[in-house]
């Protein structure tokens, strides 16, 4: 089945593409601001942000990746690759990410994939099997061991020095799993929540910015 996505295309229209996923609770409209954001100050991209495949079981017009175990708070241990249904929305995702250049014109070398909190660790699990340009991890996590990419990519990852929704040790570890592949990985933290800052986007845009030059 197809993800739904909203589509921005900004004018004129770029031959790069951000994809960005949404986080746990939230939906696509929650999140189409970032990339506009992020076009606001840097040269125009087109996004795509899809929602995810499942409901919020608390929050209306919320959906999910994959739901958590009761009471989870990201300090304790828990296998979720057990879980069908981060399987079925991995599958979903690299289907749907494969059929994009197909759809957009846009090859996957020129995509920037990123996700915002769990929409962060659905793109540290799909991201690296496919040949992208970069991947954006913001106040993200990964929920098991990264795999090894395919293809080399900068990485960006922001966090919130007061986060106290995925801990700032997460990113670290991030950090970490994607230095000992030999990625290039800019890893930069703010005085903010679990949120994407203003001086959060500037950062964000610089370095999608950046690749277009490269």
């Amino acid at each position: 089945m197809a993800l739904r996505a909203i589509s921005l295309t900004p004018e004129p229209e770029s031959d790069w593409l951000i994809v960005l996923l949404h986080g746990w609770g939230a939906n696509a409209e929650n999140v189409a601001g970032l990339i506009e954001a992020i076009n606001m100050v840097s040269i125009p991209f087109k996004g795509l942000i899809p929602d995810a495949p499942f409901d919020h079981p608390m929050v209306p017009g919320g959906k999910q990746w994959y739901g958590f175990p009761p009471n989870y708070d990201f300090r304790r241990p828990h296998d979720f690759e057990r879980q069908a249904d981060l399987r079925s929305s991995r599958e979903q995702i690299q289907a749907w990410m494969e059929s994009l250049p197909d759809q957009t014109g846009i090859p996957l070398e020129k995509t920037i994939m990123g996700g915002f909190s769990q929409g962060g660790a659905m793109t540290l699990d799909v991201g690296p099997r496919l040949p992208l340009a970069a991947m954006l991890i913001l106040s993200g996590y990964s929920h098991a061991p990264i795999t090894e990419c395919v293809t080399p990519r900068p990485v960006l990852v922001l966090h919130g020095t007061q986060d106290q929704v995925v801990p700032l040790s997460k990113s670290l570890d991030t950090q970490a799993q994607l230095e000992q592949q030999g990625l290039p990985v800019t890893y930069q933290t703010f005085a903010m929540g679990h949120e994407v800052s203003f001086d959060a986007l500037k950062v964000a845009s610089q370095f999608c910015t950046a690749l277009t030059s490269l």
